[in-house]
């Protein structure tokens, strides 16, 4: 039977494993229950599945995007940790998003690139 308390606790010590803070006050909630990651770890995941995703359909981002996307997220968290804006959950899924994509089709560029070089 499945025991859906069992499960976010499964969830739960999963995203922590995974380098997650899981601060409430930064994570999304469902009837609840908190999310396994922040909002922000929420973002990239689902931004590395949507550029593996137009990877496998074979489209490509310039490394120069990747990065510009990359570099969003991370001024996003640099300017609420000098406490210069405080972000919220629904900037920090997107900028989140832009960062998983731009992280991912960093590497992707990076490994055709070596990849053309050595074959």
């Amino acid at each position: 039977m499945f025991n859906l308390k069992k499960t976010w606790i499964k969830l739960m010590n999963f995203g922590s494993k995974m380098g997650c803070h899981q601060m409430p006050e930064r994570s999304f909630f469902i009837k609840g229950h908190q999310f396994p990651v922040c909002a922000r770890c929420s973002g990239a995941f689902l931004g590395e599945v949507i550029a593996v995703l137009l990877i496998l359909l074979k489209i490509n981002v310039n490394i120069l995007w990747a990065i510009i996307l990359l570099l969003i997220m991370g001024l996003d968290w640099f300017l609420q940790q000098i406490n210069w804006i405080e972000s919220n959950n629904i900037r920090r899924l997107i900028t989140g998003i832009l960062g998983g994509f731009g992280i991912t089709y960093t590497y992707y560029n990076i490994f055709i690139f070596l990849k053309s070089k050595i074959c």
